[in-house]
């Protein structure tokens, strides 16, 4: 994957472009993320009541024991996530502002949140990326050998210098892609992945 340039960043930006340019701090994993992310899914659902049709927590921070920036990932599928007026006045209303406008990958929103720091990614429903990002979840909590591989992946990216968080995320795609393969391969062939670790 290439990096994507500034201007291809500025693009699906809401608001001014905000560089890194430095390197990207890991925290150990934190007990205390799924409290956050449980706070902050009580108040989507304050706020978008039957609207939500999944709220999930995702993200290395929804896995115990993998290193992570302290951001609190979480996806929600909506009826239809181009459909901004259904939904992005009462989110802004209730302090979170929109970030990311991706109309052409599976009309993807981001918002930060009013408090705590989050990354809220919204797709429509039956959007196959909401179910890629819990199986990748889900994976790396039942299966060690893969949530080593992914730390290392993540250690040795973090000490680069990035022009923006962005490019680190897309430098890991290659290793993302290979996992997630792996347990869809898994998925197809029968297996749980609440089965006890195989590696």
């Amino acid at each position: 994957m290439q990096p994507k340039t500034a201007a291809d960043l500025q693009a699906v930006t809401v608001g001014p472009l905000q560089p890194l340019n430095g390197k990207i701090v890991l925290s150990e994993y934190d007990p205390a993320w799924p409290q956050a992310f449980a706070a902050e899914a009580a108040n989507i659902r304050r706020v978008l009541g039957n609207r939500v049709r999944v709220l999930e927590h995702v993200g290395s921070t929804s896995v115990p024991g993998l290193a992570a920036k302290p951001v609190i990932d979480i996806v929600l599928a909506v009826d239809n996530a181009a459909d901004e007026t259904a939904y992005v006045p009462d989110m802004e209303t209730a302090g979170y502002v929109l970030r990311i406008r991706e109309p052409e990958w599976y009309e993807h929103r981001v918002f930060k949140g009013p408090a705590a720091n989050i990354n809220l990614h919204v797709f429509s429903t039956g959007c196959p990326e909401v179910a890629r990002m819990i199986l990748f979840r889900d994976w790396l909590r039942t299966h060690a050998a893969d949530r080593e591989r992914y730390t290392n992946a993540k250690r040795e990216l973090a000490e680069r210098d990035w022009a923006f968080v962005q490019n680190y995320a897309d430098a890991k795609t290659q290793v993302v892609e290979e996992i997630v393969a792996r347990a869809a391969g898994h998925e197809q062939q029968g297996g749980t992945l609440s089965a006890a670790p195989t590696d």
